[in-house]
């Protein structure tokens, strides 16, 4: 066998009361597509940081084409052949295309070349790209291909993606694939991160396993099954969600002809939205990122307030209520952007559970903090939904992404909602979180509450919804019965080819 392009040893990276990544040896070779799984919190972010020059490691090394690699910041990475497309975009909506990816450069050309340098590599690639496009008018997975394509200008010998499809329809998802096969036959290296497992199996020719921050494992993913490549990842059995025998019974939330402006000029505005919802009842909304997904959610919390339309909770209109109004009378949410909305990043986990709980789990009393309450709930919810941290006065920013959101929708759910509306509750989150998560909706939902669930994960839906509607361009369909729909139907709603006359548009 030649030698790996790049070659990690004994890689240690330790934070104050954990070890991020322990002891990490394994090779990349050339034109190899390697995935990298693990559970949240197993150390899959902080070792490909030390790759792309973001964190420096305590012990070990790492080689580049046999040489030394020990870049100290992301341009030095860059320049020795490494690029990174994180899971956030990192682009500024006001700017263009090719504005956007000069500030990615260290030296970049007068804009003429860079504009057909940069129709010429989206057209090589299979993602065409419009340089004097406003990003701001882009699509989610637009963007996606700007982000890309600044990298490939870079001519990369390893390209690291980090959970690259999570805002991609299917087909958008075939198109990315067929980009990276090619850079693969063409001998880039890619590192791919994904809790999306059947992807892995079908894109991926190596896997490397993580577990609480040490290589637990290597297999070729096209030869194990999604549920052995997921136990691997936790080290034991998994289960999946069970359906109970949960009825939907009277309509707990109507939504009438719910309308509203977009907050800003890059938004969405939401067009006459109209559905009704039942006790013990989970409704799915679908839909490619920036239809209207985060407005939807504010308009039902009351973060926004409509200015036309009505929501009504029981028989209680709360149209023009404010977000604690509605939780006070039982409806909650969790937006999708966990660190700065759904949780202050410098506030600890049991700050964060009193600034959504207070309330409903009696936090305070006579303007006066029971911090002993406060920090009971925190750690209930903690050890119910098996957040991985030291303990209750750890900041929110310290977790990672998956078990902040584990700790986000596990405080919505144990402060007992009458309805709650959820944006992206598994994104993110590794298969077994993801499979607690859609259980403790399940369980909600059989104990008489009435749930919904907004997500671009469409196997998610399916799973555990009863009923599915498509939000495409600030209009919702109709919904329908899941159990009726088959992958070409959800398409075309997504896509906004509905009957409209059976719409709420």
């Amino acid at each position: 066998m030649s030698a790996p392009l790049l070659e990690l040893s004994g890689l240690t990276k330790a934070y104050p009361g954990v070890v991020a990544n322990d002891d990490v040896s394994f090779g990349i070779g050339r034109g190899q597509i390697h995935a990298l799984l693990g559970e949240n919190g197993a150390g899959k972010s902080t070792l490909v940081k030390m790759i792309y020059g973001l964190v420096r490691p305590d012990e070990g090394e790492m080689r580049l084409e046999g040489r030394p690699h020990a870049p100290a910041t992301p341009l030095e990475a860059r320049a020795a052949g490494v690029a990174m497309v994180f899971q956030h975009f990192s682009l500024f909506d006001a700017l263009d295309v090719a504005e956007n990816i000069t500030l990615g450069m260290a030296d970049p050309p007068p804009r003429r070349d860079l504009a057909e340098r940069i129709r010429k590599v989206s057209r090589d690639y299979g993602l065409p790209l419009d340089p004097n496009r406003i990003v701001g008018d882009l699509s989610a997975g637009e963007r996606q291909r700007v982000e890309i394509v600044r990298c490939l200008l870079q001519s990369p010998k390893l390209l690291i993606m980090d959970e690259p499809t999570s805002v991609l329809t299917p087909q958008e998802v075939e198109i990315l694939f067929a980009t990276l096969r090619k850079l693969s036959a063409e001998g880039t290296a890619i590192l791919y991160i994904s809790h999306k497992l059947d992807e892995i199996r079908s894109l991926c020719d190596a896997a490397t396993i993580l577990r609480l921050g040490k290589v637990v494992g290597a297999c070729d993913p096209r030869e194990s099954s999604a549920r052995e490549l997921a136990e691997m990842m936790v080290g034991s059995a998994l289960s999946a969600p069970a359906r109970g025998g949960h009825v939907a019974g009277e309509v707990i939330l109507e939504v009438e002809d719910l309308s509203l402006p977009p907050a800003h000029a890059f938004g969405t505005p939401l067009r006459r939205i109209g559905f009704g919802l039942a006790k013990g009842e989970i409704l799915g909304i679908g839909g490619v990122a920036g239809n209207g997904q985060d407005e939807l959610l504010a308009a039902l919390s009351g973060e926004r307030v409509s200015p036309r339309g009505s929501v009504r909770l029981r028989e209680t209109d709360v149209s023009r209520m404010g977000p604690d109004a509605r939780r006070a009378l039982g409806l909650l949410s969790a937006p999708e952007e966990r660190l700065g909305h759904a949780a202050a990043p410098d506030m600890s986990l049991m700050e964060n559970a009193l600034l959504s709980g207070h309330g409903r789990k009696a936090l305070a009393r006579r303007g006066f903090v029971d911090w002993g309450r406060t920090a009971a709930f925190a750690r209930d919810v903690i050890a119910r939904f098996d957040v991985r941290t030291p303990g209750e006065h750890v900041a929110a920013r310290a977790l990672s992404g998956g078990n902040l959101q584990k700790f986000v929708i596990g405080r919505e759910v144990l402060q007992a909602p009458d309805v709650l509306v959820v944006n992206q509750p598994t994104w993110g989150v590794d298969a077994a979180a993801a499979a607690a998560i859609r259980q403790a909706l399940l369980d909600l939902a059989e104990g008489g509450a009435g749930i919904i669930v907004i997500s671009q994960d469409l196997d998610e839906l399916m799973e555990i919804s009863d009923r599915f509607a498509a939000l495409n361009e600030g209009r919702l369909s109709a919904p329908v019965a899941t159990a009726t729909l088959d992958v070409e139907r959800i398409g075309l709603m997504l896509g906004g080819a509905w009957d409209r006359e059976k719409s709420h548009a």
